[in-house]
């Protein structure tokens, strides 16, 4: 069974984030059409904005920041799916807002213009109404951590994790200025409603306050003993307010004279002005409190009371009538005259961490902080909730052979659950391994409900219990935490990954060591057996996954994933012919191996942080992909309709492979101008191969296999110039017939695949590697391309000059830039972190890469 590596998301890096959103951008939002959907739900919001391969998205992710529209009567929220619009009156869903940027961190006053990140960790500002329409910041904003837009939408600011505050024209990103002071980080950044001043919080417990005309440094606030977390101006400019979450600590500022007016002590994780600027609303960062202020004498108003848990963002309407609020997973919409709770908009989820689909196939669980969510996975909606009520609840699911029973892992105790009835059964006592803080979580029925087996929390053993209530025994051998357990489909077998880095296989009626497997360098993260036993399959902090032979326990398969930190689940399809994986922490694709071969046959990239958990449903049409973004993606695996049969050797299959593809036009293209009819590029049978033989071949592949976007893999054995040479000479063609007109057709339409809309820095694989690598790109227009390498301190070890270089796919090895590992002298460099660099004309964008000796 699967196992979770159970975190807090909200205090994940800024880089990790910045990381998968990079990944995001690079995603096409497309209309699915409804494959797993009734068409009754061919519109529900589960569908909208999907990545390319999803089909339905349960949840509509992480709760994010809010604001109002102008006129008060849409509200914002900007999450890890993108900007959700919401009728302000009746919670209703308007609109979803993806474009190319996901989890925009920036709305510009009147909403019209989002601040996100694009590529190669470069700020991008998009007309929310168009995406199309962007400017990218220029210079380094890979180190921007807060962004924020003057009140006129003409200028925005940018506060950098070390100590920077910059300024940009929004209209042409370019760097207007950049203010130097701080000693550490900057936390906040907010302008004067006249735009005129720029205030900026800073981990070193401080605020600057800065003339935006002149740039220059007006004055310091020093009340604060530790780092400050946020800091705003009143509507009317008279007031200033700043927070420190670590002292819990609030303090309201004279915005004329600068002097503190009063301050008062308060879990405090976000607040608010009226709009009239007489009222802060406060939210906390644990226990989910709401509170109103009078700003005038600092004093307590309200309590407002329906949160459970922290308050991650508050908002007034425009009419100052409305408070809305955002927890983890709920938002809710106050009137501030009563009190009074006046709206819940439901539907957004707090990090998954767990899933697992019923065996029946009808439902699908997910487990995150303090709930079970049931969804129904015919119509993509949530039939029910189980609630837990622990923090680090719900690291592990598992169901029932007969789909009547949940189990689930919390803090190294098992719940189980009633799921018709959506009771709690029973609470199964903690056996090895405390509460609290869950790093490793794995459960798991056996396929004949016999028993039920927990790695348990922080502990070395294997624990098994009779039909899920009765303790059997405890299964010892492994000398470090055991991270994941697995029935083989038989239920006599069962095995269990270890921190020691090895697999072992026990006999479930024996309790005995049936065997060892030993072959990772690093944790075992996950087990699982393929449906006819004979392979197990196991993945690793190494990046590795290693199909075993059952029988007779040597490797028959090594996988090496492109991770950089480990491959954390791993799953096989219903059919063993399929095998699933994700990367760990920061990993975002989704990886789909065939078992066979070991080839990898598809990637799925869709969502905004790291994946945590996969399934596939009992028929074997559906991946499921949850992520501590909040949501579940569901990918379709349904067979395509099945083509109709060819006739053996058509003629347009020049090399005789069975298939009219791209090859077939390579090798008519190769024999222009040679003679004779037994030539197999002869198509037309004139006894000449020339431009007309090649347009029945392009005509071939439209018609009868596919437009030529189905070849794409194959893209890189033709270039932009060769096919705008072949076009060129369609002119020698008379009578252009139909069949030559598809031709043409087809092959204009190469020619804007083989040119990128815009040029790309992609990841070099192999990543770790040792001793060569392979380095990817695509350029959107010719370009005089270099690729520099740089060691982790910044010294320049190798410089890859590579020349001028058309337009197109430089994805191959054939054709993508190579380094060897060496320097400039010829000397293998050592194992560690890198950097390279791609300049292409004024295109620049670095990745990173690792050396493993």
């Amino acid at each position: 069974m699967k196992k979770t590596q159970f975190q807090h998301t909200p205090a994940r890096s800024f880089t990790s984030r910045r990381t998968h959103l990079l990944i995001v951008t690079l995603l096409t939002v497309f209309v699915v059409s409804p494959l797993f959907l009734p068409d009754a739900f061919a519109q529900n919001y589960a569908q909208w904005g999907l990545p390319e391969g999803a089909k339905a998205r349960l949840g509509k992710g992480y709760a994010g920041s809010l604001q109002f529209s102008t006129d008060g009567n849409r509200l914002m929220v900007k999450n890890t799916v993108g900007i959700w619009v919401y009728d302000a009156h009746s919670g209703a869903e308007l609109d979803l807002i993806t474009g190319d940027v996901s989890d925009s961190i920036a709305l510009s006053p009147d909403g019209s213009i989002a601040a996100g990140w694009g590529q190669d960790d470069q700020v991008i500002l998009w007309h929310t109404s168009d995406s199309k329409n962007r400017v990218s910041l220029k210079g380094d904003t890979s180190k921007i951590r807060r962004i924020a837009f003057s009140p006129d939408g003409r200028t925005v600011a940018g506060g950098t994790w070390n100590d920077e505050v910059m300024l940009w024209n929004v209209d042409t990103g370019a760097r207007r200025a950049t203010l130097l002071g701080h000693t550490q980080g900057i936390s906040s950044i907010a302008f004067s409603p006249d735009g005129r001043i720029l205030a900026s919080g800073s981990w070193d417990k401080t605020i600057r306050l800065w003339d935006v005309s002149t740039r220059a440094h007006q004055t310091t606030l020093t009340k604060h003993t530790e780092a400050v977390s946020r800091v705003a101006f009143s509507p009317d400019g008279n007031t200033f307010v700043s927070s420190s979450s670590n002292e819990d600590k609030v303090i309201l500022w004279d915005a004329g004279t600068w002097q503190q007016k009063t301050a008062f002590d308060i879990d405090i994780n976000c607040f608010a002005f009226s709009p009239d600027s007489s009222t802060l609303a406060t939210g906390s960062g644990y226990g989910g409190e709401l509170h109103l202020w009078d700003v005038a004498t600092g004093t307590h108003k309200i309590a407002l009371m329906g949160h459970l848990s922290r308050i991650g963002s508050v908002t007034f309407s425009p009419d100052g009538k409305t408070l809305a609020s955002e927890g983890d997973s709920d938002f809710y919409l106050w009137d501030i005259a009563t009190g009074v709770r006046k709206l819940a908009i439901t539907g957004h989820t707090e990090s998954v961490a767990a899933i697992a689909f019923s065996p029946d196939g009808r439902t699908l669980a997910s487990g995150s902080y303090e709930k079970i969510l049931l969804w129904d996975t015919h119509t993509a909606k949530q039939e029910a909730m189980l609630f837990v009520g622990d923090w680090a609840s719900n690291a592990s699911l598992a169901f029932s052979p007969d789909s009547r029973t949940l189990a689930s892992e919390a803090s190294g105790l098992i719940h189980l659950w009633d799921v018709r009835n959506r009771a709690h059964n029973a609470t199964i006592k903690r056996y090895g391994g405390g509460g609290g803080y869950t790093r490793y979580a794995s459960i798991v029925f056996s396929p004949d409900g016999k028993f039920l087996a927990s790695s348990g929390t922080g502990s070395r053993a294997v624990h098994l219990w009779y039909a899920g209530r009765t303790y059997k025994t405890g299964l010892t051998g492994h000398k470090g935490k055991v991270t994941s357990v697995a029935f083989s489909p038989d239920s006599r077998t069962l095995a269990s990954g270890s921190e020691d880095k090895t697999i072992i296989l026990w006999d479930v009626v024996t309790d005995a060591n049936k065997a060892t497997f030993i072959g990772h360098t690093d944790t075992v993260l996950n087990v699982a057996f393929s449906p006819d036993m004979s392979l197990l399959a196991s993945s690793s902090k190494d990046n590795m996954i290693i199909l075993w032979n059952v029988a007779t326990g040597e490797p028959k398969t090594t996988l090496v994933a492109n991770t950089t930190r480990g491959v954390s689940d791993i799953a096989f399809s219903p059919d063993g012919q399929t095998l699933a994986s994700c990367g760990d922490w920061d990993e975002v694709p989704v990886q789909l191996w065939d078992v066979t071969t070991g080839e990898l046959k598809t990637t799925f990239v869709g969502h905004s942080y790291e994946v945590s958990e996969i399934a596939f449903s009992p028929d074997g049409q559906t991946l499921a992909s949850s992520s501590w973004d909040g949501t579940i993606l569901l990918w379709d695996l349904a067979p395509e309709t099945a083509a109709e049969p060819q006739p053996t050797h058509l003629v347009e299959d020049v090399n005789r492979d069975g298939t009219v593809d791209l090859q077939d036009l390579v090798f008519v293209a190769g024999q222009f101008g040679q003679t004779g009819t037994e030539n197999a590029a002869d198509i037309n049978g004139d006894g000449v191969i020339d431009i007309a033989d090649l347009l029945l071949v392009a005509s071939a592949l439209e018609v009868g296999n596919g437009a030529p976007s189905a070849y794409s893999r194959s893209l890189e054995l033709l270039t932009t110039e060769e096919v705008e040479q072949w076009l060129a000479h369609t002119h020698q063609i008379d009578n252009i017939t139909p069949v030559f007109q598809r031709g043409i057709a087809v092959l204009e339409t190469l020619v804007a695949l083989l040119t990128p809309k815009k040029t790309v820095l992609l990841p070099n694989y192999p990543n770790p590697f040792n001793p060569e690598t392979w380095i990817p790109y695509q350029l959107a227009e010719t370009a005089d391309v270099t690729i520099r390498i740089y060691a982790a301190g910044g010294e320049l070890v190798r410089t890859l000059a590579l020349g001028n270089r058309p337009a197109g796919l430089y994805q191959s090895r054939s054709r993508s830039a190579y380094w060897d590992g060496k320097n400039a002298f010829g000397e293998p460099v050592a194992s560690g972190i890198y950097f390279y660099t791609l300049s292409a004309g004024k295109f620049t964008a670095t990745r990173r890469m690792v050396i493993r000796k």
